[in-house]
């Protein structure tokens, strides 16, 4: 994530940079593929009416830009409160990302779970595939697997699984024999 820090009518103190570095480190930590740049500003407005200062957060994300102000008369708690703020806006685009690739599979379901039958196995390249009641078919890998080993499972074995729209269809998160 790239960081650009700008100060207007004041110099960066180190207490200050310390905390932005510090909530950066959060951010990368929690969304590292989704903030590609981030830009602070530290502006002195003695002449404002909420205070002496104004802080503005902007995240470039794709396909958005996510901007968060605040003003008040101490820096530290604003840029604490601002970065919150930030955070729980990442957090809902996440969320809505999530929502949007959820895939809704017809027939069978169970809490959520989606219920469905091996149709093939390719043990030897870890993947199979598994077909739903109402004929989707869903891609596995032997990473999505839970509590069960691949050499355990047989073609018309039934399965749950939860999935989503991967690059080339519907893939399955994880796999539990049914």
């Amino acid at each position: 994530m790239e960081l650009k820090i700008e100060a207007k009518n004041l110099d960066i103190r180190k207490s200050w940079q310390e905390k932005i570095d510090e909530e950066r480190a959060k951010l990368i930590r929690h969304y590292a593929n989704l903030v590609l740049h981030l830009r602070v500003t530290i502006e002195a407005t003695p002449g404002y009416k909420e205070g002496g200062y104004e802080v503005r957060l902007v995240a470039t994300v794709p396909n958005d830009t996510v901007a968060v102000k605040r003003w008040g008369e101490s820096v530290r708690p604003l840029l604490v409160e601002a970065f919150d703020v930030l955070g729980a806006q990442l957090k809902e685009i996440v969320k809505k990302k999530q929502n949007h690739k959820a895939v809704k599979i017809q027939g069978a379901t169970i809490d959520n779970k989606a219920a469905g039958i091996i149709r093939k196995i390719v043990p030897d390249e870890s993947y199979g595939f598994i077909v739903t009641d109402d004929k989707l078919d869903v891609f596995f890998h032997a990473n999505s697997l839970k509590d069960v080993e691949m050499s355990d499972l047989n073609e018309g074995d039934e399965v749950l699984f939860a999935a989503e729209e991967g690059d080339k269809g519907l893939q399955a998160t994880w796999v539990k024999v049914g």
